[in-house]
């Protein structure tokens, strides 16, 4: 990609800590003869305005000292899943005994949904995100809070190899989220949301250390509702449910607030 092009993609304040290779990926899906280099930055940034900044309002681009409940109304996905949070992970965790790493790919604001964790739970968190200013604006939150125990990365959920490493440094058992990301995965490379779970998933279901507790598992979602007028889509991820359930061995399957949530290993 030519440097002086991926400089002009970057330089609205909402795409400039992106990785460089989520750029590339939407940049090369319009790198034809057809377009003047002017329509590819508008077509390349039109599209990572639809894979990334869609759900972030601008107001989380800079750090401020506000509440956990301020910041997580103001991002589309965890603003919708704000009233559910509380049944989502009572669900998700209830048959979690031993202690626990959740990897939250695509994290956005989620991991600032701590609060609403049951109580007892015994885990750490790292969240994986590619908006570096809401890395930084967690981080930021962990460490003001006190939450030794929570880290955001910034780097791209297309960069496997380096998930995969940090997958199996971490022993113990692990939960991975991978909450209305797929999506967003699809745009940039079909069918990459295929190969990532065929990778990861071999490395988040080891038995734990006490054989009778709570194995590994990997939690998706998919919006069945449209952010803005709430109605229901006639599109249903067919494709993503049969592929989950004829590689996987799948825990649970339910709705709940406009999100369809599949947990399998």
């Amino acid at each position: 990609m030519d440097k002086e092009i991926y400089n002009k993609i970057i330089a609205k304040k909402e795409f400039s800590q992106l990785p460089k290779k989520d750029v590339e990926l939407a940049f090369f899906k319009f790198d034809i003869k057809d377009y003047l280099d002017e329509e590819k930055i508008k077509l390349t940034r039109e599209l990572l305005m639809k894979t990334f900044s869609v759900f972030a309002s601008a107001k989380l681009l800079n750090i401020k000292d506000k509440d956990t409940i301020w910041l997580l109304k103001r991002h589309a996905s965890t603003r919708e899943r704000f009233e559910f949070y509380p049944d989502l992970y009572k669900r998700i965790f209830k048959n979690t005994k031993d202690k626990f790493t959740i990897f939250d790919l695509g994290a956005g604001m989620n991991g600032l949904s701590y609060g609403f964790f049951p109580d007892k739970l015994d885990f750490d968190y790292i969240g994986i995100e590619a908006m570096g200013q809401l890395v930084d604006l967690a981080n930021y939150h962990f460490k003001t809070c006190g939450i030794e125990n929570f880290l955001a990365l910034h780097f791209s959920l297309f960069e496997l190899e380096k998930i995969k490493k940090y997958l199996k440094q971490v022993k113990g058992t692990k939960i991975v989220f991978l909450f209305k990301a797929l999506d967003s995965l699809e745009m940039l490379e079909r069918n990459y949301s295929k190969k990532l779970l065929l990778e990861i998933v071999p490395l988040v279901d080891t038995l734990s250390e006490h054989k009778n507790l709570s194995r590994g598992k990997v939690v998706v979602s998919f919006a069945t509702r449209s952010l803005i007028k709430k109605e229901k889509f006639k599109a249903n991820k067919k494709w993503l449910v049969e592929f989950i359930n004829e590689n996987f061995k799948v825990i649970e399957d339910f709705e709940l607030g406009g999100e369809r949530y599949l947990s399998f290993r």
